[in-house]
């Protein structure tokens, strides 16, 4: 069994991994991620206990149970970039032996569940609503450092997005995960449901425009217009399709749960954005407790 180098897993003087300061037996096996590390203690205070609270950098976790439920709740910070870090070491945690160095020879699969903000590209799908995303396209760039495995559906979504924006030509790679089945079928009453796209910013990657031009000006009319069958854009971020490309990859199930905060269609925002990501933590902790 090929030894993994210092250099490639950190691993910190407590026996943690580097940048979520977490050990294996410290984190749970179904992990909520929410981008804001405020955000942390806004779900663990809804725990009936915290056995453990880790910190470095922008990395919070607290790790506690409702009822018999063991969870996790980690913040990734903002983007992509972060979720690269967040993804893999939560994989390390549960699947390479710190001590040995060495990948265990049993895959452990963990669920994860994004819980975050996000604009709804839909007239019909009002601010403090929620969205559970069936798909995430990414048009971010990280996946295309790894090797994709794409089935025929998602091959084909991805080939129609393409053509429809024509968004290659100008030298974006698109890519594309699913939900796993066995989580999204529990989010389905209280959301509506559809395809995320993930942007590499806030502004422009967004179709913001403050003081500079834009290289897709048109870019929120075009997610907003793409149809695949009964699939179609719902909303767009910047860390879903991250989530699902890269657990889809190392075999865990991943599910992203947004509170809409705008609508760029109607251009609306939420009077107390707070209080509608309140209120899917609520609805989302009731459904993760009592699941399996």
């Amino acid at each position: 069994m090929t030894r993994i180098g210092e250099s490639e897993l950190i691993i910190n003087s407590r026996g943690a991994v580097y940048h979520l300061n977490v050990r294996p037996e410290e984190i749970a096996a179904s992990i909520i991620t929410v981008g804001d590390p405020g955000r942390v203690a806004e779900v663990s205070k809804h725990f009936d206990s915290i056995e453990g609270k880790y910190e470095h950098r922008e990395f919070i976790t607290h790790t506690g149970r409702i009822g018999n439920k063991r969870l996790s709740v980690v913040s990734t910070g903002i983007g992509p970039d972060n979720i690269d870090i967040v993804l893999n070491e939560l994989d390390a945690l549960v699947n390479i032996d710190f001590d040995t160095r060495t990948i265990k020879p049993t895959n452990t699969r963990l669920n994860i569940i994004r819980m975050g903000t996000s604009g709804a590209l839909q007239a019909d799908i009002p601010v403090d609503s929620f969205v559970a995303s069936t798909h995430g396209l990414g048009i971010d760039n990280l996946l295309n450092f790894y090797k994709q495995q794409n089935h025929e559906e998602e091959i084909q979504i991805l080939q129609a997005f393409q053509t429809h924006t024509q968004i290659a030509h100008n030298g974006l790679q698109p890519y594309i995960a699913s939900a796993a089945t066995s989580l999204l079928k529990e989010f389905v009453t209280g959301f509506h449901q559809g395809i995320t796209v993930t942007c590499p910013g806030f502004y422009g990657p967004q179709g913001r425009i403050l003081r500079l031009p834009l290289q897709f000006p048109d870019l929120i009319n075009q997610l907003t217009s793409f149809r695949f069958g009964n699939h179609r854009i719902t909303n767009f971020e910047m860390e879903t399709s991250a989530i699902y490309g890269l657990g889809k990859l190392l075999n865990h199930n991943c599910i992203s749960l947004s509170a809409i905060v705008a609508n760029r269609v109607e251009q609306t925002f939420s009077k107390d954005g707070g209080k509608a990501v309140e209120g899917l933590i609520v609805k989302s902790l009731e459904i993760l407790s009592s699941s399996k």
